[in-house]
């Protein structure tokens, strides 16, 4: 279920959160080309929460910031294993509670990546208990702006849902993800 508020909202409401919690967050991030790391740290404070992120725009880049080759090779750049891979690794290097990973195509087919379909996003979340995984499937879209937008707008309602439980204490965190 979509949340109905504005996309700055939602990141505005998932920094306060984080920092009422007490949580880290980093973002390695293709497609959406830091659109998610710039809406967290829009909201004053966020300093406390988030440290950094990568923008792994090539299949080589996410392998310096430390994807294994190997996952990329087998399971292609486009995959749940390496949007699993992205977010762990994020959140390891910034020593972070939770690490978001996000790969895709938007409106083209790469041509580096034989793998590309237009519109396919995979995207994962992880924490210290392991990573949540999902994929979205975008419409066709005016503008690469607008896919990115809409890819961080995805991701910040599973962020929302994640830190709600987690701060209502009503699920143990090790069963979030």
């Amino acid at each position: 279920m979509a949340n109905s508020m504005s996309i700055h909202d939602k990141y505005e409401s998932i920094t306060k959160s984080l920092i009422a919690l007490g949580l880290k967050i980093s973002t390695m991030e293709s497609c959406t080309a830091g659109a998610i790391a710039s809406l967290i740290t829009d909201t004053e404070g966020s300093s406390a929460v988030f440290e950094g992120s990568y923008i792994t725009y090539s299949n080589r880049t996410k392998i310096r910031c430390g994807v294994p080759s190997h996952i990329i090779e087998e399971f292609g750049v486009y995959s749940t294993e390496t949007a699993a891979a992205m977010a762990a690794c994020c959140r390891n290097a910034f020593g972070a509670d939770l690490g978001v990973g996000v790969t895709g195509s938007f409106g083209n087919t790469d041509p580096a990546n034989e793998d590309s379909i237009p519109g396919e996003v995979y995207y994962a979340i992880a924490t210290e208990k392991g990573v949540k995984t999902g994929f979205a499937r975008l419409d066709t879209l005016a503008s690469r702006y607008e896919y990115k937008i809409k890819m961080a707008d995805i991701l910040g309602d599973e962020l929302l849902q994640i830190l709600s439980q987690w701060d209502a204490g009503l699920v143990d965190p090790s069963r979030l993800i």
